[in-house]
């Protein structure tokens, strides 16, 4: 059985990001152990992302769950896309070679926790609308190891990036440094397609190092670890988030 929100400790975090405005959000946390900061997909909290968060709880991590829009326990993706809309200041969804502002007060909340537990650093997860974001972070000294699931922005442009050059020259020496973060898509995903896998090769890997692991999944779904996964052996998805554990594992021992 899943895991409430109820069951989360509950707290409010406040930083400064790009054009020097506060931004606040209520952030949640469970669990024990090494630190994941999992960021919620556009469809929000629903069920299936702390189904998820559960799968690292019991794999022995504490999970913080920053709750960025849209309702608690379900999913709303009509009305999240609405809010996203009215969020401007925190998120640019059609901005080519920047970042949404949202990435610094997620750098600021890494840092933040990795401070708080004395840590070298925390790993963590962004999906969908998120996804781009988790490739952001891998620039941030806080962050050590990355999945990026499904990046989806700029909204309706494949072929360019939401980061910029500078952004990409410091995430490349990171991961140079520390070896490979994840990314993965399904092979029909009209969302996230084939073109934006590319650019990013041509982008990360083109010198010939692999700095980031592209994973292309068979089939139509969007949602790799969330509302698409299947919890069988065998599965491509289940196979994708047990590399993703064990990838985080070993980037997290002490």
């Amino acid at each position: 059985m899943t895991n409430q929100i109820s069951s989360y400790d509950k707290w409010s975090f406040t930083a400064t990001v790009s054009g020097m405005h506060p931004i606040t959000h209520d952030v949640y946390s469970r669990g024990e152990g090494k630190l994941l900061v999992l960021i919620q997909e556009l469809p929000g909290i629903g069920q299936e992302t702390l189904a998820l968060a559960d799968q690292f709880v019991n794999r022995g991590y504490k999970v913080i769950l920053p709750h960025l829009f849209g309702p608690l326990g379900k999913t709303a993706v009509l009305g999240n896309i609405v809010r996203i809309f009215c969020m401007r200041r925190e998120f640019k969804i059609f901005s080519t070679q920047q970042s949404s502002p949202i990435v610094d007060w997620l750098k600021a909340l890494c840092r933040k926790v990795k401070d708080d537990h004395q840590v070298k650093g925390v790993a963590v997860i962004g999906m969908c609308l998120t996804g781009n974001f988790a490739i952001s972070l891998m620039a941030d000294d806080a962050v050590l190891a990355s999945y990026s699931s499904q990046p989806s922005l700029p909204i309706f442009k494949q072929k360019s990036l939401h980061l910029s050059d500078a952004e990409v020259e410091k995430i490349k020496t990171r991961l140079d440094e520390f070896g490979p973060m994840h990314c993965a898509r399904f092979e029909k995903d009209k969302i996230c397609q084939a073109s934006k896998f590319d650019l990013y090769d041509k982008t990360f890997n083109q010198d010939g190092k692999e700095r980031i692991k592209l994973h292309t999944l068979p089939g139509k779904g969007h949602s790799i670890v969330t509302l698409d996964f299947v919890d069988e052996t065998g599965h491509p998805t289940k196979a994708l988030l047990k590399e993703v554990i064990d990838y985080f594992d070993a980037s997290l021992i002490a």
